[in-house]
This record gives structure tokens, C-alpha cells and sequence, in this order.
């Protein structure tokens, strides 16, 4: 059994400076950017600037404030575009940032930030290279606008990028990077694609769950996952049936940022471990990597965790009070097998990512699986994999949910 770390111990718990919910509050962006700054770095991909950019520029120029347009964030944002983006930041002479979209701006938009205020390469702020910690001067002032359910990246003191050169991905992790306001406005998640609200919702129940039974959790972020886990496992599926359900959208909204918090103050594991790997070789999304991954390493870890995963198990209806933890723990990667079939997670594999043949993808277990060590995660995961458990989970992910005959999409 996972002993949780003492409650009593020092902790530093990171969030927001302000956060504003509800719908409507996407109208005071521009309020908030004027005690910041004159002149914003707007980061947003393309699309979602379409969507939603004209509304928040309005804003900005009714406060008084100029803004610098970046739209060429990708949805696995690169090393390449944080250097265009700090670019723009230079050029135009920016003193505040407004993120506009998910995880991926957000990313963004802390990363232009570091480079604002710390000489150095984005590359060289990786934990792999500079720790934990390793951003030394805090960014300028940040406004993340939220536009998925979600990401949680406006709550956390976490980054996550693509080197395309070696084709992983790697993480930024330090105290000085959490944004200064999140805005969370349900009315601007309505426009997500159900595949979309998919993939961010499944994202959030996986930030949840991770941090609920790594070995880092403890009361306070305990706290944040429950609370987080029981808002969504009812309001995804609602959110995705239905996109105009305001309620779910906002439900959602709550859920991810706590979630976000969760995560952001304990950490995450062995899904987002594999996860990174999986989504930069196959270019899925990484929330759907997620998912496909998750039902599977909660069987990996039920037996060192069972209390908790009894009550994950509990939460999505699987076991009740009269079960034993043992008992109900062995139900829970089902259960949340059956999550992920509620929202046909596996149907938008034909649209999203690049599965291979059986025969290359098992070339790439090897790398994928030094990869997901390398990145730390493992570390926290309440069962500690060896190299042969960890490439047995990536073969079972490719045979159980990748290939095009595999039971969860067949």
C-alpha cells in the first residue's frame, strides 16, 4: 500500500493570483491586462483565434491595450513555436501576455514568458537539463484564457513542449511560471468539437486520478482530485452529448481547474510518462493518449493503491459501500474503461494521430519506453514499473486500443 506523504510537512500549494468563473467574465480581460501592461502578446492557434479572438481583442482595445497577434500555436506546441512567438514579443515591444485556448497556448504563452526574463534557449529550461525549478526570474505579468475543460495549464506551474528535432517531449516545471489571472468562461467551451471535449475532459480526469494516487499526494490536493473526479465523471459525458449544456460546460470548467491544482501541487505519473512518448511518435492528441492509456496502468497499480482506487471505482459507479477496497480497486480500470467508451474515445483515432503497423510501433516501444522513464514520471506511480512491465503496457495499449481490429475499437 502507498503510504501518503505527511500532510504536516512543508508544502507550497501554486495557483492563480485571480481566477474569474463564470460566463461573461472573458469581458474583463482587457480590465485585467491594463493593470498589467500596455502592450499584450495575444497567443492563440489560428482556430480558436477565428472563434473567439475578435471578442477578445475588443476588450483589450477598450481597456487601452495594443495588442501583438501570435496564431500559429500547434496543438503539441514546439520549440519552434515558442521562438516565433518571443519574436513577435520583441518586435513589438509586449508587456503582458493573453493566452486565448487550451493547454497548448497556455504552454505557449508561460514559455514566451521565461524566455522574457531568463537569458537562455526554452530547450535548456527542460527538468532534464535545468531540474526542478529551473526558470530563475519570474515571468511577466499572464492572462490565460481558457477555452477547453480541460488542460488545468492555468492553474499549474508546468509547461509542455515538442522538440521536433528528437521527436519527444519534455517539461518545464517552476514556481515562477504559474499564470497571474485564469479566466474560465463556459460560454467560450460551447464552441468545442465533441472530439475536443473529449480529449480535455479525459485529460482532466486523468490529472485527477494521477495526482489522487501518486506517492506526492497528500490532504490538500486529495481534496482538490475527489472533488474534481465527481464533477466529471457526470458532467463529460453530458458536455459531450451535449455541447450547448451550459451547466456541464461549466461543471467541467470547475472540475479541470481542480483537477489543474490537483495535479499542479502533488503531481502526475506513469499515464502522462507514456503518454508524452506515445502522442510525439504517433501524433495523437494528448489527451486521447490519455485515455487510451489510462484504464490500463489503473490495472498496473490497483493492488499498491486500493483504497483510492476502491473509491475511483465507487465514484463511476463500479462498486459500492459494501465492497471491500480489494474488491471494488479491481474494478476500477473497467470503470474507467467505460468512461472513455461513453465519450467513443476510440472512434477519433481515424481522425486524429497516425497508428502504424503492429511491427513499427513495436520498433518504437524500446524508445518510447526510455522516454517515459527518462521523463521522471514513473517516479510518483504508486507501483514502480521495470523496463519489461513498462514495454508490456505500451504493446497491451497498441493491441487492446490502437490497432484498427483491437477490442476498444472494434
Amino acid at each position: 500500500m502507498v503510504e501518503p506523504a505527511p500532510s504536516h510537512g512543508p508544502r507550497t500549494v501554486v495557483s492563480p493570483a485571480k481566477t474569474l468563473f463564470g460566463v461573461g467574465v472573458s469581458e474583463q480581460v482587457g480590465d485585467y491586462a491594463a493593470r498589467h501592461g500596455e502592450t499584450a502578446l495575444l497567443v492563440a492557434s489560428q482556430e480558436i483565434y477565428d472563434i473567439h479572438g475578435d471578442r477578445i481583442v475588443e476588450t483589450l482595445d477598450a481597456a487601452g491595450v495594443e495588442t501583438a497577434l501570435y496564431t500559429d500555436v500547434r496543438p503539441d506546441p514546439t520549440v519552434e513555436n515558442v521562438r516565433d512567438a518571443f519574436a513577435v514579443w520583441e518586435a513589438e515591444g509586449c508587456d503582458v501576455v493573453v493566452t486565448l485556448g487550451g493547454g497548448s497556448s497556455i504552454d505557449v504563452g508561460k514559455s514566451v514568458g521565461i524566455l522574457a526574463n531568463n537569458a537562455g534557449d526554452i530547450r535548456g529550461f527542460g527538468v532534464d537539463k535545468a531540474g526542478y525549478g529551473g526558470v530563475p526570474n519570474p515571468t511577466p505579468p499572464m492572462i490565460a484564457v481558457n477555452t477547453t475543460a480541460g488542460t488545468g495549464s492555468e492553474t499549474t506551474r508546468t509547461a509542455v513542449l515538442s522538440d521536433e528535432s528528437t521527436s519527444t517531449k519534455f517539461i518545464i516545471v517552476s514556481e515562477n511560471i504559474v499564470p497571474t489571472v485564469a479566466v474560465e468562461d463556459p460560454e467560450l467551451t460551447r464552441s468545442l468539437p465533441k472530439s475536443h471535449t473529449a480529449f480535455t475532459g479525459i485529460d482532466a480526469f486523468t490529472h485527477a486520478i494521477e495526482a489522487f494516487t501518486s506517492v506526492k499526494s497528500y490532504s490538500v490536493t486529495d481534496g482538490y482530485a475527489r472533488d474534481a473526479m465527481e464533477r466529471i465523471v457526470d458532467a463529460l459525458p453530458r458536455s459531450w452529448a451535449n455541447g450547448d449544456d451550459i451547466e456541464a460546460r461549466t461543471e467541467m470548467l470547475i472540475g479541470q481547474f481542480q483537477a489543474g491544482k490537483a495535479f499542479g501541487n502533488s503531481s502526475v505519473a506513469l499515464v502522462h510518462g507514456m503518454a508524452r512518448p506515445l502522442g510525439a511518435q504517433l501524433h495523437i492528441p494528448h489527451g486521447l493518449a490519455n485515455g487510451l492509456i489510462l484504464p490500463y496502468v489503473v490495472e498496473f497499480n490497483h493492488v499498491a493503491a486500493q483504497s483510492k482506487y476502491a473509491e475511483v471505482a465507487r465514484m463511476l459507479g463500479a462498486a459500492d459501500a459494501g465492497d471491500s477496497d480489494r474488491v471494488a480497486a479491481r474494478r476500477a480500470g473497467d470503470a474507467v474503461k467505460g468512461l472513455c467508451e461513453e465519450i467513443s474515445l476510440t472512434s477519433y483515432l481515424d481522425d486524429f494521430g497516425e497508428v502504424p503497423s503492429r511491427e513499427a510501433y513495436l520498433d518504437v516501444v524500446p524508445e518510447m519506453t526510455g522516454d517515459a522513464f527518462d521523463s521522471g514520471s514513473p517516479d510518483n506511480n504508486p507501483r514502480k514499473p521495470t523496463r519489461e512491465e513498462l514495454e508490456e503496457l505500451f504493446v497491451t495499449v497498441y493491441d487492446d486500443a490502437l490497432a484498427p481490429d483491437s477490442p476498444r475499437r472494434s
